[in-house]
């Protein structure tokens, strides 16, 4: 994420440099000022709005995807599992044995929840 930030910095600044080192009398700059802010919109949108519609996207096929028997984490980072899936966008999960919470599908990190679904790492122990 570290490394995307620099380079929206560096072609942000890189655009900044061209448009400042334009012609002073105004020769032809008004198409090279729509241009320059034609590419930085392009460069924002690529690298802001589009990944993070993709995700908003891939959050709600997920939690459209939940199901009885689902191992869940939500946000506030109470781990359960889907006992039941209500009809007014809630879920009912079981924390422990016995003991249920009903919370918003919204709720549902599905970061962590890959995270504690993922299978075990084994190594092999050489004798």
């Amino acid at each position: 994420m570290g490394c995307l930030i620099q380079l929206i910095k560096t072609t942000n600044m890189q655009l900044l440099t061209m448009f400042l080192m334009m012609d002073p009398q105004g020769k032809g700059s008004s198409t090279s000022t729509f241009i320059m802010m034609g590419l930085m919109i392009l460069v924002f949108w690529m690298f802001m709005i589009r990944p993070q519609a993709k995700k908003a996207k891939q959050q709600t096929l997920f939690i459209n995807n939940l199901q009885k028997g689902d191992k869940i984490v939500t946000i506030a980072g109470i781990h359960g599992t889907v006992n039941k899936v209500n009809d007014d966008d809630t879920l009912m999960i079981e924390t422990s044995p016995g003991s249920y919470i009903k919370i918003e599908r919204k709720a549902i990190s599905m970061e962590w929840t890959n995270n504690i679904n993922k299978p075990a790492v084994t190594t092999e122990v050489k004798k």
